[in-house]
């Protein structure tokens, strides 16, 4: 139920942005808010008491925000006061920006890695996923878990990528005639050393025994990297 609330609100300001063509501007105020909220633990407090007025909390609403966000937004936000529908502020505007990225095509993504990726590693990862998926701009959010066994997980909302490669791999698995083998030399800390493939480029997918993939990062003289 309270989902649905959250997600009635999230409607209507997104079909506002839509009407009024600021998806990106609406998003862009939205996620400063957000960031304001966050930072702001003791407003949040006087936002949620019980005991403190409505017309105390939108008088804050306005005193804060008047000319900061635009004028819709504000009085988006009074609307949800009056409704008593603030404690949800959090849902409702994560649910709204949900919305927006998927309206412009642009896709989340969460990346855990074993260890730290370099600017090219990550670049790399980007440009496979824009080619893997049907987003035309990819975010993703990077940490590190030294505990990570396989080297990488990559998740777009709930979905781990490694389904996306797999349905690729089989579309294209009957127009592959030749394949290069390899052998694989060394596994430590998720990346594999496979000696072999002289025709491996950067960014390919490898796949290993037991339907585990690993996407190549390190062309070494002799052997590629492939990360797990």
């Amino acid at each position: 139920m309270a989902k649905l609330i959250s997600k009635t609100y999230a409607d209507a300001l997104f079909e506002l942005a839509i009407e009024e063509n600021q998806t990106v501007s609406f998003r862009q105020e939205v996620e400063s808010l957000q960031q304001i909220l966050k930072d702001n633990e003791e407003f949040h407090k006087f936002m949620n008491h019980p005991k403190i007025p409505k017309e105390e909390k939108k008088a804050a609403l306005e005193n804060i925000f008047r000319g900061r966000i635009d004028n819709e937004l504000l009085g988006f936000l009074i609307i949800i006061v009056d409704k008593d529908r603030y404690g949800k502020i959090e849902e409702i505007l994560d649910t709204f920006i949900a919305e927006v990225k998927e309206y412009n095509h642009i896709g989340t993504v969460d990346v855990t890695t074993a260890v730290d990726l370099s600017a090219q590693e990550k670049e790399d990862i980007e440009k496979r996923l824009l080619d893997t998926t049907d987003y035309e701009q990819i975010e993703c959010n990077y940490t590190v878990d030294p505990t990570l066994i396989g080297g990488m997980i990559i998740r777009i909302g709930d979905r781990e990528i490694s389904s996306v490669i797999k349905d690729q791999i089989k579309r294209y698995a009957s127009d592959l005639e030749v394949s290069d083998v390899g052998t694989v030399i060394q596994v430590a800390d998720g990346i594999a050393r496979v000696h072999g493939l002289e025709k491996a480029m950067q960014g390919e997918l490898l796949e290993f025994p037991g339907e585990v993939y690993g996407m190549v990062m390190n062309l070494e003289e002799d052997n590629v990297g492939a990360v797990l």
